[in-house]
């Protein structure tokens, strides 16, 4: 085990924060969780301290602590630089997890960096998200300098998942039949599992990391990673090998299938080639740095055991709107005539 630190979260009762507040108490850290206290409960082990960093009173319980790692996952500027007002200059070192949306172009994998906002601004519209997030970084850079260690994450999967882009896929391909899969098989995807990322920023709170990095897996194809959550699940005795059916990008858009998250959409998938820089960032950096991806039947696993015997999944896309589609599809290879809009299922 690693010398004892103070680590503070910032969050830490929600998916990646919470993770990384309960890999700090496994790993024998005095860990403190600090926020509203309204969306879930902290991890066991920790000091939980309740903040609010809608204005600078909320803040006040952290001032005059001090701790060697803080942790912190915001994105709205205004909070993050409240916090660095009260701790930035008692901290040891700092993680401030920004994201890829910071990216201005995600065609293309050397964009610059959006525009930021204002230092000061609180406006939590997610239309602002990437811009918000590069002004985030921009105070924790300014305040810590070589103390700053930022992750920018892509689609973090996992269990814990709120958004269940990875979910619909295991639970799809278990029950079998034929599957529609979009797109073409080579197109990428791109992720990094939950507890891989925990764990890398607690790394590099210990050994001082400092700089920017993606913090991403490799990425592979569509095909490829549908065969591979296959095969996690036939290994685990949880599927048979389903069929495959392709469909055109263009076909489920003007059918009402949906990209990358929500109602009636497909996970992990992205139309070509406006998101072609999002899926294909270079792990290189980060894994040099430490970052160490778990292989994507290990993701599957962790996912299939904290989720299947009871899956509540928030997106993916109804077994109806699938059949009517796959439906269409096969009437359209058929050479019959098909509506672009689909009759309710």
């Amino acid at each position: 085990m690693t010398d004892q630190q103070r680590v503070l979260v910032l969050g830490g009762t929600v998916y990646l924060s919470k993770e990384i507040a309960a890999q700090a108490v496994a790993r024998g850290h005095d860990v403190t969780v600090a926020a509203r206290g309204e969306s879930g409960e902290p991890p066991e082990g920790v000091e939980f301290v309740r903040i609010d960093r809608g204005d600078d009173e909320g803040v006040e319980p952290l001032r005059g602590r001090s701790f060697d790692a803080v942790v912190d996952v915001a994105r709205i500027p205004a909070q993050v630089r409240r916090v660095l007002d009260v701790l930035g200059d008692s901290a040891g070192h700092w993680t401030f997890v920004s994201s890829i949306s910071v990216y201005a172009d995600h065609s293309r994998t050397d964009s610059e960096v959006l525009e930021p906002t204002d230092a000061d601004n609180e406006d939590p519209d997610i239309e602002l998200y990437g811009r918000n997030k590069v002004a985030c970084e921009d105070l924790v850079r300014e305040r810590l300098g070589g103390k700053a260690f930022i992750p920018r994450p892509g689609l973090i999967v996992g269990a814990g998942d709120n958004v269940d882009r990875l979910g619909y896929w295991p639970l799809r391909i278990a029950e079998g039949g034929e599957v529609l899969a979009p797109g073409r098989p080579e197109r990428l995807v791109q992720w990094i599992d939950v507890e891989d990322l925990a764990s890398w920023i607690l790394d590099a709170a210990e050994r001082g990391t400092s700089g920017t990095y993606n913090a991403i897996g490799e990425p592979i194809g569509m095909g490829s990673f549908l065969d591979g959550i296959a095969d996690a699940l036939i290994g685990i005795g949880a599927a048979e090998r389903p069929d495959f059916t392709w469909v055109p990008q263009e076909f489920l858009l003007e059918h009402g299938v949906m990209p990358w998250a929500g109602p009636e959409s497909l996970g992990f998938w992205l139309p070509e080639p406006d998101y072609d820089g999002m899926i294909a960032h270079d792990p290189g950096p980060a894994v040099g740095a430490g970052l160490a991806p778990s292989p994507l039947g290990t993701t599957v696993e962790r996912w299939w055991r904290a989720n299947a015997a009871a899956p509540r999944l928030q997106a993916g896309l109804s077994r109806e709107k699938e059949g009517a589609v796959l439906g269409a599809w096969h009437d359209r290879e058929r050479g019959f005539d098909v509506p672009d809009e689909l009759p309710e299922a």
